[in-house]
């Protein structure tokens, strides 16, 4: 068959004027049913209309099985009865009972949150009030879920049930794809819909995140949050404690360098942590220093936290490029790795501190030191260490410092080592592999 005469047959108009101009026993023919079953099985592959496809079907069984009454009742994306597609099929001597039909369904009115449970009370209802008909029940299923219902209504109490038709079970598997296809096209714009907002609360939030690493006298930054889905919960910021100065004055200012990570991952922990950026921000202008800085910002997230029923670990530091001193607290995060280049060797950035928004007077501890030329300060995020690979292994810390020792040993800018080693987490995973969590690194080092 061409294009051309499928495209006629998948004409409404065409159907109902071939049918009226053929018998019952000529339309028994094979041939001939198996013109509408090739413009029935053309008109799924080009599906875009439920309704129409609801009174093609009708016509269909109208004219196979004249001798009954076909109601169909399908159930809508919710699973609801879909009362403005409830069909009829019947005959022009039907046309009486075709409206009682009708007044019936009116008169019933589904409940708005209708259970398919519930149809046994409609279904005899029906029977008590059609008792002269035999009426018989088909559910149309979908990939074993109930997508709507057929009853035939029989004037002879004694005929032989059309459910056993072949024709007719052929009929109702192709308005199950059809319903079922529908239900596919709705889900599939919903999820359109999502990823869309997805999308839309992810760019957003990159921009939250600095554009590029500001410039503070004798230090070399570089930074990179790498989310496992489009939304993280992963943070990092740098904030000048000097707000009303020239950036050439910024440059020699205290500046705030904070690295923090919300429990969990994807959209819930993303807007946690948009929100804690916005406290905290607020609290570095006070200049006071990093524990009293954790501590008020506990104070101010905790009520917010606990409804959430998240927490939030956060390393908390300010730098003084003109006396090299980096102050820190540690709200229970991954200390960050210094790389102390007299010593040749790491150690570990930490102090005293609970997670926030668990405990409303959680303590913090304010740790010191200062800084000498080449060393070189590693924050980062668990998701960094807690990467695995296909035989389930942790990057794990000791794989981290391994891999930093050796590359703060070469002459590497701050980018160049962000990169080494994101290439490194990439290599342990393997191809075709994602971050299980996310993954953020900040890089800080003196010239």
């Amino acid at each position: 068959m061409t294009k051309d005469q499928k495209e006629k047959l998948f004409s409404n108009k065409f159907i109902q004027k071939f049918l009226d101009s053929e018998s019952p026993v000529t339309l028994k023919n094979k041939y001939k049913f198996a013109e509408i079953s090739s413009s029935l099985a053309y008109y799924l592959k080009s599906f875009s209309n439920v309704n129409k496809l609801l009174d093609y079907i009708c016509l269909v069984f109208k004219h196979i099985f004249n001798e009954n009454i076909i109601l169909i009742i399908p159930l809508n994306y919710e699973g609801e009865i879909w009362n403005e597609n409830i069909k009829i099929s019947a005959n022009h001597e039907f046309l009486t009972i075709q409206q009682e039909i009708k007044n019936f369904l009116n008169k019933f009115q589904f409940s708005k949150n209708f259970k398919i449970k519930e149809i046994l009370f409609f279904e005899n209802a029906l029977k008590n009030n059609f008792k002269e008909y035999k009426i018989e029940t088909k559910k149309i299923l979908s990939r074993g879920k109930c997508r709507g219902f057929i009853y035939i209504f029989s004037q002879d109490i004694s005929s032989q049930s059309i459910t056993e038709d072949n024709n007719f079970n052929f009929i109702e598997n192709c308005l199950a794809v059809g319903l079922e296809n529908y239900y596919l096209i709705k889900t599939k714009k919903k999820h359109e819909n999502v990823d869309r907002e997805i999308s839309t609360g992810a760019e957003i939030q990159s921009q939250l995140l600095p554009d590029y690493c500001p410039i503070i006298y004798g230090v070399d930054l570089a930074a990179h949050c790498r989310p496992a889905l489009q939304l993280g919960g992963d943070y990092y910021d740098f904030m000048c404690l000097k707000t009303n100065i020239s950036e050439k004055r910024k440059e020699k200012a205290r500046w705030a360098l904070v690295i923090g990570d919300v429990m969990g991952k994807g959209i819930p922990a993303g807007l946690l942590m948009t929100m804690l950026r916005g406290m905290l921000r607020a609290e570095v202008l006070t200049g006071l220093p990093p524990d009293r800085i954790l501590h008020d910002l506990n104070q101010l997230a905790i009520n917010d936290l606990d409804q959430s029923h998240r927490f939030v670990t956060l390393f908390y530091s300010d730098y003084d490029p003109r006396t090299r001193k980096l102050r820190f607290a540690n709200a229970a995060h991954n200390p960050p790795l210094l790389w102390k280049s007299s010593d040749q060797k790491i150690v570990k950035l930490d102090a005293e501190g609970f997670v926030l928004g668990l405990q409303k007077d959680a303590e913090y501890h304010c740790g010191e030191i200062k800084l000498n030329a080449n060393d070189l300060v590693l924050y980062y995020t668990d998701g960094v260490i807690d990467t695995s690979n296909s035989l389930g292994e942790r990057f794990d810390e000791e794989r981290l410092i391994q891999t930093l020792t050796k590359l703060c040993k070469q002459s590497y800018t701050s980018q160049e080592i962000l990169n080494k080693i994101f290439r490194k987490l990439d290599d342990f995973t393997g191809q075709n592999r994602h971050l299980e969590d996310d993954a953020s690194m900040v890089i800080f080092q003196l010239k």
